[in-house]
């Protein structure tokens, strides 16, 4: 298969997976609220080494899951300070064994125990989980392993552990552009197209300074550190069934895809499994989270308010 070939494969599967690390919003919040003594102060806890951030102190346990192998602590411009200032939650900053700035060895079959550990050592649950792409995956083996921890779901274009043909796909696509990225000009090459595509998407949408930073910066995937993260990911969808989600508040995010799609049709029997509305936008990309910043902040707020229904 041909070269173009493979990195148009990529390019489907990540396209802007990676944060804005320019624009954290944690970072930004600390520092406006430095000093203070209210919901905006920030707290570090660690647990086995692994870092747990935490931004607020009261409210409802929200839980930010990044895409790809990517550090939560950039990944999800704007949606911190929402959720701390305007909803008054405790939001929980949590990278996975393997992924984002977590040293420890971990894949994504390992994802829900240590989710469990962290929320049941620190008392956070249950919880609300965001998870975007692997975020989102991640999220739903916490619910279907340990159904008592999650309060609610929000699931952002989530990686398909329901869908095996779908998951060997994505597997495959990034063994090869991992094997690729191995001869430098190709790495470079694909550094290169991911940028392209974020210029020109930040472009078409007209997106302020700050965002269009994020965008830039949302193009450097480490893309073997991604194939690390996606290993296993087929493994996990021959077991995963859609029965044993439970239902809880949810929502399910897809991006503007066809309706025919297998990706579409997998999202929605999640969706239909949790009880949970399918939302789909014109122009959504995978990074639904940058693409639709106010329509994500909109859903997340549905979910929230019917979790303190339920409360």
């Amino acid at each position: 298969m041909g070269l173009s070939v493979k990195m148009a494969q990529v390019r489907g599967q990540w396209k802007l997976q990676a944060a804005a690390h320019r624009n954290c919003d944690t970072n930004r919040y600390a520092r406006a609220h430095r000093g203070s003594k209210g919901p905006g102060r920030m707290r570090r806890r660690s647990m086995s080494n692994q870092p747990v951030r935490i931004v607020g102190d009261g409210g409802p346990s929200v839980v930010l899951l990044a895409g790809g192998a990517e550090s939560v602590s950039d990944f999800f411009p704007g949606l911190v300070d929402e959720l701390v200032s305007n909803r008054r939650c405790r939001v929980v900053l949590y990278d996975r064994p393997g992924v984002g700035s977590n040293a420890t060895p971990g894949q994504l079959s390992g994802a829900s125990v240590a989710l469990h550990a962290m929320l049941e050592t620190n008392g956070f649950g249950p919880a609300v989980l965001i998870g975007q792409s692997l975020g989102g995956a991640a999220a739903l083996l916490l619910a279907r392993d340990y159904p008592e921890d999650v309060a609610g779901l929000v699931l952002l274009d989530p990686s398909l552990v329901n869908d095996v043909n779908l998951a060997r796909s994505t597997e495959r696509a990034a063994r090869a552009a991992a094997f690729l990225c191995r001869v430098p000009l190709v790495e470079k090459l694909f550094d290169s197209q991911f940028r392209s595509y974020g210029a020109k998407l930040a472009d078409r949408r007209n997106l302020s300074s700050d965002d269009r930073s994020a965008f830039a910066q949302a193009a450097a995937v480490d893309i073997p550190k991604l194939r690390e993260a996606v290993q296993g990911l087929a493994e996990i969808a021959q077991d995963f069934r859609e029965s044993d989600l439970p239902r809880v508040p949810s929502a399910v995010v897809t991006a503007d895809r066809k309706k025919s799609s297998k990706v579409f049709r997998a999202h929605a029997r999640l969706a239909e499994a949790l009880g949970a509305h399918l939302h789909q936008w014109p122009g959504a990309e995978h990074a639904v989270h940058l693409t639709n910043p106010s329509e994500v902040v909109d859903v997340c707020r549905q979910v929230l308010g019917e979790v303190d229904l339920r409360t």
